[in-house]
């Protein structure tokens, strides 16, 4: 791992970001999207993160994933700033400590349910003889290692969103950040995948932060946070 992100369990805040902010240019002036957010989360924690549609929810998750660059303000994960690391530093974070999960599951249509969790442990540069016991393992805790090498397209929604989880752990991440999971879910498969992230979190090793439009969702999460007008308030 590069030396510009040591990753050291302790007792300070898994992640810790203060008065952090993001606006765009548009030719005309700026526009704010996020206003100096401050958010402090644990391992162990289940935040929802809710509010109305354009109101920068997927924007703070972007940035905490290190898929977007903050405006100004400060980052730390595990007491180091993220926002100082270089572009290289800042993926290598991503490869090893984040775990996506999103809408659409956005899996390879075409390839089986390994193949599709293979894939980051290739990104991380994970050595072939591991990948099948991570992977196996990751699927395991969503109840489909039966679907190991079941084509990707030929999954139902659900076990598609199971899969997402699963591709998400298969790295052993820190943190999971879901951007609406279950926003096309039916309530039987949502509350399956809501109830696989209780079980993740409850490992007390690993955060989820999930932004939802979804109260019951929300619901089940030990903390949730209003966005409105780029203002991130504790509900």
């Amino acid at each position: 791992m590069s030396k510009e992100f040591v990753a050291a369990r302790n007792d300070r805040p898994l992640i810790q970001v203060t008065r952090l902010s993001k606006h765009y240019s548009n030719g005309h002036g700026v526009i704010p999207v996020l206003r100096g957010v401050n958010l402090e989360v644990r391992p162990g924690e289940m935040l929802a993160v809710m509010g109305p549609s354009g109101s920068g929810k997927s924007t703070l998750l972007f940035i905490l994933g290190l898929l977007l660059p903050a405006s100004s303000g400060n980052y730390q994960f595990m007491g180091q700033n993220m926002l100082d690391l270089s572009r290289a530093a800042q993926a290598e974070f991503r490869r090893r400590r984040v775990g996506f999960v999103f809408q659409n599951c956005d899996l390879f249509e075409n390839s089986t349910v390994y193949e599709n969790l293979e894939f980051p442990l290739v990104y991380a540069k994970v050595e072939r003889q591991e990948r099948p016991a991570r992977i196996l393992a990751a699927l395991e805790r969503v109840n489909l290692a039966h679907r190991i090498h079941h084509p990707a397209n030929y999954l139902s929604g659900g076990e598609r969103q199971r899969v997402a989880i699963a591709r998400a752990l298969v790295n052993q991440p820190l943190v999971i950040l879901a951007d609406e999971p279950t926003g096309h879910l039916d309530r039987a498969n949502g509350h399956m995948v809501m109830e696989h992230f209780e079980q993740i979190v409850a490992t007390g090793d690993t955060a989820l932060i999930v932004v939802t439009h979804d109260a019951e969702v929300a619901s089940r999460c030990t903390r949730v946070f209003s966005l409105e007008d780029g203002i991130l308030n504790e509900n």
